[in-house]
């Protein structure tokens, strides 16, 4: 019961800071000795700086503890390698701690197992939960952009949309602002907040000229900002360029003279074209999704229109919904996402529920394709 209790404080010290740890994983670390007392406890910061188990030796340190022979709980195995920070392992074997208890195996190739590997070959005990422990499934799923960028090499790719409860995203007249309740687009800001990226296409750019940052809650970063924009046609006076952050504009027409611009106003242009028939002139979705992947995006937040919505749900690279739909209906407008149409149900893309909740006068849910978490 002890492992548990300081397994899911160390949990909820993981959760506390996900916003900033990006494109880190977000880490929670406990040290208790051996009457069950806790010396110290920390979080993973700002990338670049300390991760969990230093703050909780640190906090341990300035309480005036001795942490030799305690245990550190830790959500995700301690990293092994010298990255932006010294090795962690490391820091607990010099400290003196006798156990280490890990919820997850660290997916990064450059440390999986190796952590405890280390930490086993000085006479560390180290123990790593089940895979179907409840910490250990809630520290994967927190950090799941992580998992899927070491492991998949691309994002997890989240699909916001806000929708009438006949599946209207606007009218016929393009008409959108508001279906859903400031409660509602709130809590959607708080989704964005906590993505590594947002992206979204060309028509919501030249028909909305969105920010697309984080405004209705409090963030210390906003993310960064990716635009499907096959043929360079971002205005060099888009609202967008008035948010601080990196901007990512994917291209499949080449245009020397936009770029240039484009880039002086702070964007990076990649050209992606497509290869395959059908895709001529247009961005390589999945070629996208790679390149975000190199560039350290964990969580990819699509904000779109029912094209570029429709496009990455026919090329397979959609991993949830996250739906607000309000109590309205709407009658003919746009739809939701263009793909089909469908000749049979069995065609149908299949999800589950992972969640509902009610958000003001709202409906919340997240759906999720079958298996695109089983990686």
């Amino acid at each position: 019961m002890q492992i548990n209790k300081f397994m899911a404080n160390a949990l909820l010290l993981g959760e506390k800071n996900y916003w900033i740890t990006s494109p880190n994983p977000s880490v929670g670390c406990v040290i208790v000795d051996t009457s069950g007392r806790t010396l110290g406890q920390g979080h993973t910061q700002r990338v670049g700086q300390a991760h969990a188990e230093v703050m909780a030796l640190r906090a341990a340190r300035d309480a005036g503890y001795d942490v030799r022979g305690a245990t550190a709980y830790v959500t995700l195995e301690p990293c092994s390698h010298f990255g932006r920070t010294p090795p962690c392992c490391d820091a607990l074997i010099e400290a003196g701690v006798a156990r280490v208890i890990v919820a997850q195996q660290d997916p990064n190739p450059l440390v999986a197992g190796q952590g405890i590997a280390r930490l086993r070959a000085v006479g560390i005990e180290v123990e790593v939960l089940a895979p179907d422990d409840p910490v250990a499934l809630a520290t994967r799923e927190l950090n799941i952009g992580f998992f899927s960028r070491m492991i998949r090499k691309t994002p997890w790719l989240r699909m916001k949309i806000a929708a009438s409860l006949d599946g209207k995203t606007a009218l016929n007249n393009g008409v959108s602002q508001w279906i859903t309740s400031e409660t509602a687009r709130a809590d959607g800001h708080a989704w964005r907040a906590r993505a590594s990226a947002v992206l979204t296409g060309i028509g919501t750019v030249l028909a909305d000229n969105p920010l697309l940052d984080v405004r209705l809650v409090s963030t210390p970063r906003q993310p960064a900002l990716a635009i499907v924009d096959s043929r360079l046609q971002t205005p060099l006076d888009a609202h967008l360029f008035e948010v601080g952050r990196p901007i990512f504009i994917y291209a499949a027409v080449p245009n020397e003279a936009k770029k240039a611009a484009l880039q002086a106003r702070g964007a990076s242009v990649i050209y992606l074209p497509g290869q395959q028939i059908g895709t001529q002139g247009k961005v390589d979705l999945a070629a996208m999704l790679l390149d975000l992947g190199q560039r350290e995006i964990n969580e990819l937040h699509v904000e779109a229109g029912h094209t570029l919505n429709g496009a990455l749900i026919r090329a397979g690279l959609v991993d949830e919904l996250l739906l607000y739909l309000a109590p309205k209906l709407l009658g003919p407008g746009r739809d939701m996402a263009s793909f089909g149409p469908l000749t049979a149900l069995t065609d149908a893309l299949a999800l589950e529920f992972k969640s509902t909740a009610m958000v003001g006068p709202d409906l919340r849910i997240l759906a999720r394709v079958p298996g695109r978490d089983r990686f």
